[in-house]
């Protein structure tokens, strides 16, 4: 991370933090670890269309699938992502 760069904004419903990655730092954030404290870290993961296609892979096709199954399973595509909304589309 880029500690200068991080910012905070508080309203009455809401906080965000914005991070900035270092330079030398390439790819997508997958997730995110958040809490209190160290002892107490909740994990969430961005939303993504590999994130997602995971997420459906284990609630549709439990670890007892065969390989044939996974491979027959659907194409998850993220089309749009709003603060109200995910708009995916499967095939």
């Amino acid at each position: 991370l880029l500690s200068p760069e991080a910012n905070v904004s508080i309203t009455v419903h809401n906080v965000v933090v914005g991070l900035t990655k270092a330079p030398g730092s390439t790819g997508l954030w997958d997730k995110f670890s958040f809490g209190l404290d160290p002892s107490s870290l909740q994990e969430r993961s961005f939303v993504s269309e590999e994130n997602i296609d995971g997420f459906l892979g284990t609630v549709l096709c439990p670890s007892s699938c065969s390989q044939s199954a996974l491979e027959s399973q659907a194409l998850i595509e993220v089309l749009d992502v709003t603060e109200d909304r995910i708009q995916i589309r499967v095939e």
